[in-house]
């Protein structure tokens, strides 16, 4: 109870702003909301829902949105009273990886358009997520893996780089559903005295 005292004086200036991008559930909305609360303290606004943008379609392996791009317009159109904003989305994201050297990781074909959880830039004013492939049959599962990958792209945007510690949110998920379901939902202490 002390640490998550700590983190809100910390973070008392900061306001994450929750943008919905598309058809997305206001559970989905509320549940972030509280988990970012929990973790970072500060405040958390709900802002109105806005249609996808449609320059960040791809249709190269299956039909997706680029995360870069939606990044790049949440940037482009975050309110002023808004320090970071996460977008939510129910569609399936993709990115491009890259190796230490910046060259796109072989086999091209592959990860020239990568499915993925969530993308937040280090540091960053913006971050998205997509409920796309953290689907469960259990709700409580689902609920969990939305919640560890806000908190763990929003850790991003604050500067926080990938945590080797096999419980700490901020591990990389290392292209595995299963990395974030067994993680915790906090920050470690060496992540904690980072932000």
């Amino acid at each position: 109870m002390v640490v998550l005292l700590c983190l809100s004086c910390i973070n008392e200036n900061m306001v994450i702003g929750i943008q919905p991008i598309g058809d997305v559930s206001r559970l989905y909305c509320d549940s972030v909301k509280s988990a970012l609360e929990e973790v970072y303290g500060g405040e958390v606004l709900m802002l109105s829902e806005i249609k996808i943008p449609e320059h960040t379609f791809v249709n190269i392996k299956s039909p997706r949105y680029r995360a870069d791009k939606l990044i790049k317009h949440l940037k482009e159109n975050q309110p002023g009273n808004v320090t970071y904003t996460i977008g939510l989305i129910s569609k399936d994201i993709s990115t491009t990886k890259h190796t230490e050297d910046g060259e796109i990781k072989k086999p091209t074909s592959k990860y020239e358009d990568w499915g993925i959880f969530g993308l937040g830039y280090r540091p960053g004013p913006s971050c998205i997520v997509s409920t796309f492939r953290l689907k469960n049959k259990n709700q409580e599962v689902f609920y969990s893996r939305l919640k560890k990958i806000a908190v763990h792209e929003i850790g991003h945007n604050l500067g926080l780089p990938h945590c080797p510690d096999k419980t700490c949110v901020m591990q990389d998920a290392a292209e595995s559903i299963s990395t974030i379901d067994n993680v915790s939902m906090v920050l470690c202490d060496k992540c904690r005295r980072k932000i």
